[in-house]
């Protein structure tokens, strides 16, 4: 039978709802450094199968959680369209700059396979080691916060280098745009093939979008690549998280790509969340990951004011991010204890 976690996607309620967190795979545990400096570099470790399965797994047996992600990047999809990439410690992931038709025209239009392998591969080995109970996630960046990595070639504040060149030069943005739809509809039913029970889509950026701007390189796009997976995969379940943006923006989201479940930062209003929303999909949220930094009372009640909130509700207990590096160890178990009702 299937863990609580994909339960609630497939429709059930619980009153004590299941719960992961993103980038629980990561810096703030001892285990994960040991692998992290015997991989080398980060790229290195992400298209490792061995390792990258085994720090997929690590959360897993220190904390029980109900669902594994697996250990990847969402950069990898323009790494296998030949974009360079690297990481500079302390400093996080770094592309050669795709921003003007030349730089474009030297994309490959296919996936290397020989990249994406690699995470197919660590999927099916972390698939067959985990516990029956706990499913198994797989993901990609959606278009829009993958294209302002691979324009500006680092994170940047306001995302401004893809904002420009989208206002400046629309088609070739679009050809950008349409380049990672095609890539990473591939790359999650690759993913669904190897093993993952669900796929989640990161939009970090659409928070920074006009509602006009939104529609077009945010909606549109990821409901292209859930219409992909689901003609690969009917049956296939989805999870989209367009982090900073409005309610409306978000139902939007949720709907066109007709997801299974909706992920909501930390500003979002739960309780609006829980009227709009209702049966139509889960919603996935929304702890402050500073409050896991903070601990004691102020964690306690974090904790207890969103399961108040979506108590009734198909819900999925996660941050509204990913953890921080910095995050004790001591406050990730009273979290879980006190969700857990332990």
């Amino acid at each position: 039978m299937s863990g609580k976690f994909l339960r609630v996607l497939d429709g059930e309620k619980f009153d004590v709802p299941p719960i992961w967190m993103m980038r629980q795979a990561g810096r703030y545990l001892p285990e994960y450094r040991e692998v992290r400096a015997k991989a080398g570099g980060f790229v290195d470790l992400c298209l490792n199968p061995d390792l990258a399965s085994e720090v997929t797994l690590q959360p897993i047996r220190r904390f029980g959680f109900d669902a594994a992600i697996i250990f990847s990047d969402i950069l990898i999809v323009p790494y296998a369209l030949g974009a360079k990439l690297w990481f500079e410690e302390g400093e996080g992931p770094r592309l050669a700059p795709v921003s003007d038709a030349a730089t474009f025209r030297k994309l490959s239009d296919q996936l290397d396979g020989k990249i994406t392998e690699c995470v197919y591969e660590a999927l099916a080995r972390t698939k067959a080691a985990l516990p029956k109970e706990t499913a198994l996630i797989g993901f990609c960046g959606a278009p829009w916060t993958v294209a302002t990595y691979l324009i500006a070639g680092r994170g940047t504040e306001d995302q401004a280098p893809a904002r420009l060149l989208a206002m400046q030069e629309p088609e070739l943005f679009q050809k950008i745009i349409d380049r990672l739809v095609d890539a990473s509809g591939e790359h999650l039913i690759g993913q669904i093939k190897a093993g993952a029970d669900v796929v989640q889509i990161f939009d970090t950026w659409s928070g920074v979008l006009d509602p006009a701007s939104f529609e077009r390189w945010c909606v549109k796009p990821v409901a292209k690549i859930a219409g992909m997976v689901r003609a690969a995969v009917p049956n296939a379940r989805m999870i989209v998280f367009p982090k900073g943006a409005p309610l409306n923006g978000i139902e939007a989201v949720a709907k066109q790509s007709s997801a299974n479940a909706v992920g909501v930062d930390w500003i979002a209003d739960r309780r609006e969340c829980v009227v709009r929303f209702g049966d139509k999909f889960v919603t996935q949220g929304n702890l402050d990951p500073l409050a896991l930094i903070a601990g004691g009372k102020a964690l306690d009640e974090a904790v207890d004011a969103v399961l108040a909130d979506f108590k009734g509700a198909r819900h999925i207990f996660n941050l509204g991010h990913g953890i921080r590096k910095e995050t004790p160890i001591a406050h990730v178990e009273r979290m879980i204890a006190r969700v857990r009702k332990n």
